[in-house]
């Protein structure tokens, strides 16, 4: 039942609810609750101040104090005023002060007028504990000084309790000239505070059960949408799971499931790229393989046919063999190289390396092939050293293919320059970083070519970069080859104006 997450959003919202609307009520009922008791005993209290002074003359009681809010307390004041009207219509009855004795048979017609008056029972007790006065006339004449709230007036206490029926007593020492005469003896039954509270937790449960229903209503709503863009997510999920890269979801909001509904099409996207990358990577490296294979296969043919007794064919057509082993050789060393950066498995010996005294002797290695096509190789470097932390073999690579592409594509009477910047640049992680820029003046890069430079088999100059014996894996690896050593690699081209190839390696 609780399965899925449109279940359990729903049920633990509608817990909360039930939760706190059970807590507001239990808090709140019984705050009315003692607070309606705390009301009929103060009024049953007044009643009994009123009942003493109006039916004993020079009566006064030992009554508790009353602590309660303001508003309470003006409640309070109202019922004891017009409980005093109410006594003061009764007609008042004899009493001899000057014997300081108080004949309590004098009161019973006045009691039973301010009993009607109240709709309370008023028993009035001589200093015995014997009722003299019921207003039911039941009690009179017993002995209720064993009852406990009559014992505790008789001391001179106040004395109040409410019984399992839901009768509130209260009884009241009555005092003249400060000696005790009787006791009050007041009893009420809370009816109306029953119904009250009765009729309040009624209206507690059907709004209680009311909330329960429209919090049901707001969570199945509040669920659908929380959870029918993860059904989205799930479905799209299972698609790319299939294969079905192009698989997008919708993205409707900003919250956190709309930016993961954006990070799932950003890495379908992706996934989508690589795949489309792998294709045209296998399709290249197919390509690449084919050319020199089928060129060896044609070759190793015609000798078989008999250009094998000539001599001089024999000689070229194993000369041309053998070129285009070198570059299957060298191809599959290219892409071996790039599978271990991928994986980084290169294994770098990185030691302080002198970049004028690495850059030197690979400048006079390319001086034939710069001659070849008219181009001056320059070298640009400051007084002092600079030095760079890394693989000499490998950061000798790069500088190789940097400058054979620089040569391969200037003028003719075109100068390639080397420029070592000796000033060290801050780098991510608080690294600093020497500059190497290898600049030529040449035909330059289109601009819509330059982003595409450095990805595997691309040639801006397809015809020319064949004919030359390119595979388009150059930039490729020392693009590689400096992310290994931590580096960067990134070209700056302006079409007509030259290329400037610019890397970074990390300071000793």
């Amino acid at each position: 039942m609780f399965s899925s997450i449109r279940a359990r959003l729903t049920a633990s919202h509608l817990l909360v609810i039930m939760l706190a609307m059970s807590l507001s009520g239990f808090l709140l009922l019984s705050f009315l609750e003692r607070y309606f008791m705390q009301a009929a005993e103060e009024s049953l209290t007044a009643q009994a101040v009123i009942t003493a002074q109006a039916l004993i003359p020079g009566a006064t009681t030992d009554r508790p104090p009353v602590d309660a809010a303001p508003a309470y307390n003006a409640v309070q004041q109202q019922q004891a005023s017009n409980l005093a009207l109410q006594a003061q219509n009764l007609p008042a009855p004899a009493v001899d002060l000057s014997s300081h004795a108080v004949d309590l048979g004098v009161l019973t017609d006045a009691s039973f007028q301010l009993s009607a008056q109240l709709d309370t029972r008023i028993r009035i007790l001589d200093p015995a504990g014997v009722v003299q006065v019921d207003s039911q006339q039941t009690e009179q004449g017993a002995d209720l000084s064993a009852d406990p709230l009559v014992a505790e007036a008789l001391t001179g206490q106040y004395a109040s309790y409410t019984d399992q029926d839901r009768v509130m007593h209260v009884a009241l020492p009555a005092l003249v000239d400060e000696r005790p005469v009787g006791v009050i003896y007041l009893s009420q039954p809370l009816d109306d505070v029953t119904a009250v509270l009765y009729d309040l937790r009624i209206r507690w449960l059907i709004s209680t059960g009311m909330a329960l229903l429209f919090s049901g209503v707001a969570g199945l709503l509040l669920a659908r949408m929380i959870t029918h863009p993860l059904r989205q997510l799930t479905a799209a999920a299972g698609a790319v799971a299939e294969g079905r890269l192009d698989r997008r979801v919708p993205v409707r909001s900003r919250d956190e499931l709309g930016r993961l509904s954006s990070a799932f099409n950003d890495m379908t996207g992706r996934l989508q790229a690589a795949r489309q990358m792998q294709i045209d990577f296998v399709a290249d490296v197919s390509h690449e393989l084919r050319t020199p294979l089928t060129a060896v296969k044609g070759l190793v043919e015609t000798l078989r046919d008999g250009a094998v007794d000539d001599r001089e064919v024999r000689d070229r057509f194993l000369e041309t063999v053998e070129s285009e082993t070198d570059r299957l050789v060298r191809l599959v060393n290219d892409l071996l190289l790039l599978s271990r950066a991928d994986s980084e498995a290169l294994n770098l010996r990185r030691e302080t390396v002198d970049l004028e005294k690495l850059v030197r002797p690979l400048m006079t290695r390319l001086a034939v092939a710069a001659a070849g096509r008219e181009v001056d190789l320059r070298l640009e470097a400051p007084s002092k050293s600079v030095f760079a932390w890394g693989d000499p073999d490998r950061i000798e690579q790069v500088v190789l293919n940097l400058l054979d592409n620089a040569i391969k594509y200037s003028r003719p009477g075109g100068v390639v320059t080397v420029i070592l910047d000796d000033e060290p640049v801050e780098a991510p992680e608080s690294q600093t970083e020497v500059t190497v820029r290898v600049r030529d003046d040449g035909m330059g890069i289109r601009a819509e070519h330059l982003a595409h430079l450095g990805r595997r088999f691309f040639r801006a100059d397809r015809a020319r970069a064949r004919s030359e014996g390119g595979s388009g894996l150059g930039l490729a690896i020392a693009q590689a080859l400096i992310r290994a050593h931590g580096g960067r690699l990134w070209l700056e081209s302006q079409e007509g104006a030259g290329t400037v190839a610019s890397f970074t390696l990390p300071s000793p």
